[in-house]
């Protein structure tokens, strides 16, 4: 019994040093290579500093114990991250952004929503590659909530048109929505006329096509005549005064 009872002092003894070893040895060793993916918003660098602002923070077993036991930094437009050890020394920030598809002017803020109309981010100011949605009525606007509208179809008319827009990997600064239907897109000191949501293919890809000839000019162009059937259609352009 006691030469039983010794073995397990001295085989406990030697998981508790194992453990005691691996603490220090954690503790010892700084995060030296950090990589960044999933990050659009932001650069690596803003990433990396944002998440480990102190010499401290890149401590791999603080860093460790505090992605396995604390809630996730709060990151504007960042909806979570995860932390990979790719050894002691070696991490990689896998970042996940918030889907959105374009934003509303509220009370001096930018409201960011999602292509659910959920309002998922506000701003003071408007980040570049997210369109801001003129021309659309609403009330009382709360943030994790619908933007209240008159007719949720906005939304999908919202979204069709800016994965268009992203397949020619054009930019809009502005989408204005008229009472009437119609549609512009705001690029630079280009106005474009779109007309209704038919035919956005078709319309975006005439688009593509003109932009090379009218960048740097200042007008609008009228793509609201666009026929599917008229191979060799002419598009006007009024410059503006």
């Amino acid at each position: 019994m006691r030469e039983g009872f010794g073995r397990k002092r001295v085989w406990f003894g030697a998981v508790g040093i194992t453990a005691l070893f691996l603490v220090v040895l954690l503790l010892s060793v700084k995060i030296t290579d950090i990589t960044v993916t999933g990050n659009k918003k932001y650069d690596s660098d803003q990433i990396v500093e944002m998440l480990f602002p102190d010499s401290l923070s890149k401590n791999s077993g603080i860093c460790y114990l505090k992605d396995r036991f604390e809630p996730h930094k709060k990151i504007p437009f960042v909806e979570d991250y995860k932390i990979v050890f790719r050894s002691m020394s070696q991490i990689e920030i896998i970042v996940y952004e918030k889907s959105m598809v374009g934003c509303v002017s509220y009370m001096s803020s930018y409201m960011y929503f999602d292509k659910d109309g959920i309002i998922v981010e506000s701003a003071s100011e408007k980040l570049p590659g997210i369109p801001e949605i003129t021309g659309l009525k609403f009330g009382h606007i709360v943030l994790y909530e619908k933007l209240p509208v008159e007719s949720a179809q906005i939304f999908s008319d919202i979204l069709n048109l800016t994965q268009v827009l992203s397949i020619y990997q054009i930019e809009s600064d502005q989408i204005r929505f008229s009472t009437n239907g119609s549609t512009t897109l705001h690029i630079g000191d280009i106005d474009v006329v779109l007309g209704g949501n038919n035919d956005l293919n078709g319309k975006i890809s005439e688009l593509s096509d003109i932009m090379p000839q009218i960048v740097g000019l200042s007008g609008t162009l009228y793509l609201d005549t666009y026929d599917e059937g008229n191979l060799n259609a002419m598009y006007a352009f009024k410059p503006r005064a």
